[in-house]
């Protein structure tokens, strides 16, 4: 899990003092300067891991919370975090810092009733605050202050500064229906309610908060930008790479985070939340390209581009379909002739995701013309070398800043070490990684579905007609209610598919039904959201149109959903034969 989460802030600017805090990396004793107020710079250092991380004197009491090992340093900090949540939640009390075990006592009168008045007044106008969009609140973890981006829900357990720069309070922030529309209309507050709890196990959860977090601060501000100018926004890949999720099925070896296909959905939901676009160029970089060569490639491959793809210094692609082979993809044209130690490729590709942004590529050409389907080999491409070019991205209807367009191979030699697998075993790679891709890229119309329900749910609050909100018709009710049962049912059918992925148990028409039902229930959520918003669905200030105007690409792109009936139809007949 090295570098899973999203890393938090630091003041590398406080002078250390106080008493030296122990604790033991990689089974040693390291004894390390407490620091005031703010921060440990070099206690928790960006590039350092601590197994065994012991912290005494949280909430009330002297209590020690101790991470199981192997813990990362921001997945243990986020552990921490929650614990202090808690802690607090039970004692109903302030929590505390190391430095200071004090809990401010309720007194009826004198300096302690003053005292309260002013936390009373601090912490009402710390809401405030947060509901007209302070993007960051404190969060108290032992005798480190931590601001960390606040979680996109308005209603929240929270930690508000109280009456000393040390002493925090547990309080609950809730938000009107109408600063919820205010802020929905341009898509950076999400709604919170209630809803099922699929039980994914801590990890999933730690790593949709943080993601959830970062996108409602980082992304989804931007995405109707995005959207507008039809910009590539590259600087996200970095800050992705800082959080690890670029390579979230990768081996800590090469810098992933060493988890499953489970969270893998998990951030393709959570990124396509926030901006479709920005997760269908997410998903072809970690599962197309990362995902492919972490499966298939040697070691030195493996050591060579993993690195600076999943740190976000490099961007990853995969290229497939040609001008006259979509979905019968096997009868590609590309050709991959040997000459000596290299192989020389000529033709083309079309329709390649993050085709004018990438630095490194995966292709698929033909290598044996007499073999047809067992005549494909796959390869390693990087963008610089000679003879391979790219044509000009294509203007789409939707998914608008997430690039695509053709790439050109004019005698591309490529090195023999850059065979991707085996020699004219490019269609057992292709066909296993479309299954893969298929219920990855399911977490995206899934993430979008989740972004209909923010718009609709506070619109249904807001929006009075005949004197009263328009949530109270029955009509209305019974749209929100579908859209409620589509969504949760499209969450239920993908985990549990990611899940079989993770056991080793994934079939092609699971994979195939999967994605067929969550795009084309994605798409008439869009549509129903719209019917909802009535004209305000029909105008951009409302994401309702991007919406759908992303989530129709998921009923044709990953294989048609008239391709995916075929495929499970005939995948059924011949297993029942």
């Amino acid at each position: 899990m090295a570098q899973l989460l999203l890393s938090l802030l630091y003041n590398k600017n406080k002078k250390r003092s106080g008493k030296p805090i122990k604790t033991r990396r990689n089974g040693s004793d390291i004894t390390r300067t407490k620091r005031t107020e703010a921060q440990l710079t070099d206690f928790f250092g960006v590039d350092q891991l601590y197994r065994d991380l012991s912290v005494k004197g949280l909430a009330t009491g002297q209590r020690t919370i101790k991470l199981p090992s192997g813990s990362s340093r921001t997945g243990g900090i986020t552990m921490l975090c929650r614990q202090v949540i808690k802690a607090s939640q039970r004692s109903k009390k302030y929590v505390c810092s190391w430095s200071r075990m004090r809990t401010a006592q309720k007194s009826s009168k004198g300096p302690g009733r003053q005292k309260q008045q002013q936390a009373t007044r601090k912490t009402k106008k710390s809401i405030e605050t947060y509901l007209e969009g302070e993007p960051r609140l404190p969060f108290v973890l032992s005798s480190v202050c931590f601001c960390l981006p606040t979680l996109p829900h308005p209603l929240r357990t929270s930690l508000i500064d109280s009456t000393h720069p040390q002493v925090y309070v547990n309080v609950k922030v809730i938000a009107s229906p109408h600063r919820i529309i205010s802020k929905n209309k341009t898509g950076t507050l999400p709604m919170s309610y209630p809803s099922l709890n699929f039980a994914l196990g801590e990890t999933i959860d730690m790593l949709r908060d943080q993601l959830q977090s970062f996108v409602a601060a980082e992304l989804a501000p931007r995405a109707a930008q995005i959207d507008k100018d039809n910009l590539f926004p590259v600087d996200m890949w970095r800050k992705f790479g800082e959080m690890g999720v670029l390579g979230i099925t990768v081996s800590e070896e090469y810098g992933g985070a060493g988890l499953g296909y489970l969270a893998h959905v998990v951030a393709m939901e959570e990124i396509s939340r926030g901006s479709a676009s920005v997760a269908l160029s997410y998903g072809a970089h970690s599962n197309l390209c990362v995902n492919q060569i972490n499966r298939n490639g040697s070691p030195a491959q493996k050591a060579r581009y993993l690195p600076k793809l999943i740190s976000g210094e490099h961007i990853g692609a995969l290229a497939m379909s040609e001008p006259n082979a979509g979905s019968d993809v096997v009868s590609m044209k590309l050709r991959a002739d040997k000459r000596g130690d290299r192989y020389v490729l000529n033709g083309s590709k079309t329709w390649i995701t993050n085709g004018p942004d990438a630095n490194t590529y995966v292709i698929y050409a033909k290598t044996d013309l007499q073999k047809a389907a067992h005549g494909i080999s796959a390869f390693i491409v990087e963008r610089d070398w000679k003879g391979f070019s790219r044509g000009s991205k294509f203007d789409k209807l939707g998914m608008r800043g997430s690039n695509t367009c053709e790439l050109f191979f004019d005698d591309v030699e490529v090195p023999e070490e850059n065979l991707l697998g085996t020699l004219d075993g490019g269609v057992r790679v292709l066909m296993s990684g479309l299954n893969y891709e298929r219920v990855v890229l399911s977490g995206g119309p899934t993430g979008i579905m989740q972004a209909c329900m923010d718009v609709v749910v506070p619109y249904i609050h807001d929006r009075k007609q005949f004197g009263q909100s328009i949530g109270e018709f029955q009509l209305i009710q019974g749209k929100v209610a579908d859209m409620y049962t589509q969504l949760n049912a499209s969450r239920a059918y993908l985990y549990a598919v990611a899940q079989a992925c993770d056991r080793g148990e994934t079939t092609r028409k699971d994979a195939a039904g999967v994605i067929l039902y969550s795009a084309e229930r994605a798409t008439q959520m869009a549509l129903d959201a719209i019917q909802i918003l009535g004209g305000n669905g029909y105008i951009n200030e409302f994401p309702a149109g991007r919406l759908l105007r992303d989530a129709k690409l998921y009923e044709i792109g990953a294989g048609t959903s008239e391709i995916r009936r075929m495929l499970i139809g005939r995948e059924l007949f011949n297993e029942t034969r």
